[in-house]
C-alpha cells in the first residue's frame, strides 16, 4: 500500500472532481459503499453533501474511521 495520497476521480453531481486519498483509505471507502449498497459516487455525495467546511478528503477519511468504529 502507498502511504502517500493517491488523486482519485468521483463525480459528484453530475460535476467531475478529483480527490486524494491514501491507498488504505480508499480501499476502506469502496468496502464501505459495497458493504452499504451504494456506489462510491452516491457515498462520496452524500459525504460532501455533510461535510460543511471541511475538505471532501479529510471528511471521507473522517467518515471511514467512524464507520469502522461503530461496527
Amino acid at each position: 500500500m502507498n502511504a502517500r495520497p493517491v488523486k482519485r476521480s468521483l463525480t459528484l453531481r453530475q460535476h467531475r472532481t478529483s480527490v486524494s486519498l491514501e491507498d488504505e483509505f480508499w480501499v476502506a471507502f469502496r468496502q464501505i459503499a459495497e458493504a452499504e449498497g451504494q456506489t462510491i459516487n452516491g457515498l462520496a455525495a452524500q459525504i460532501d453533501e455533510a461535510r460543511g467546511d471541511t475538505g471532501l478528503a479529510s471528511a471521507m477519511r473522517v467518515f471511514v474511521l467512524n464507520w469502522y468504529q461503530s461496527r
